[in-house]
């Protein structure tokens, strides 16, 4: 039986130890990532790529790049979860495969494109990027908790050189890193942390 959203969320843990000798079938990380990519994002124009590292070659690299972490190795795959600062150019096909699903008709299809191509080409590239950037959060979150209904572990890591990052695996200027997930079988639990008390976090007004 599934676990509820809410235990999925005690439960998680970012995790640091994997089984090096465990696999996860390449098509089943494409089901988690069409999942993730359910989480919301503005305009629906989903500003995210995702870049999988399997290949062991390229992770000795990536290990370097990620300041020697050894996680990076013994996961079973890597997810780099990029940014897309031209999501704009994904105004036409996102609302034209909406209106071949029938979810919105002509007259506001007109609308919906005319509003996303006047505010977004020519927002200021800072803007795209923090858009792009709070979007791709919310999938990354929801690829981790995901993974964890599965059964498997992961562990975000913002601690890599983005700039090397981007040179070596050639990413466009298109795309920018914005965090790695690590993903496969635990080796050894993740410590527990704790919060600060919410009524320290929240005020009501």
């Amino acid at each position: 039986m599934s676990e509820t959203i809410s235990t999925l969320i005690k439960e998680r843990r970012s995790v640091r130890k994997y089984d090096p000798d465990f696999t996860i079938e390449k098509n089943e990380i494409l089901e988690m990532l069409e999942q993730a990519t359910l989480a919301p994002s503005t305009s629906n124009l989903q500003p995210w790529e995702f870049l999988v590292f399997l290949d062991a070659e390229e992770r000795k690299d990536l290990r370097k790049i990620a300041y020697n972490q050894e996680q990076i190795e013994t996961a079973s795959a890597v997810i780099a979860v990029l940014g897309d600062k031209e999501f704009y150019k994904n105004i036409d096909p996102v609302y034209d495969s909406m209106s071949e699903a029938g979810f919105v008709d002509e007259a506001s299809k007109a609308v919906l494109v005319g509003n996303a191509h006047k505010a977004y080409p020519h927002a200021p590239e800072e803007s795209r990027k923090n858009m792009a950037t709070f979007d791709s959060g919310l999938a990354a979150m929801q690829f981790m908790l995901i993974a964890k209904e599965r059964g498997y572990a992961t562990g975000p890591m913002g601690g890599f050189d983005k700039v090397k990052f981007a040179q070596r695996f050639n990413i466009s200027e298109r795309y920018f890193p914005i965090v790695l997930i690590t993903l496969g079988k635990e080796n050894a639990p993740a410590y527990s942390t704790t919060r600060i008390a919410i009524e320290d976090k929240v005020k009501f007004i």
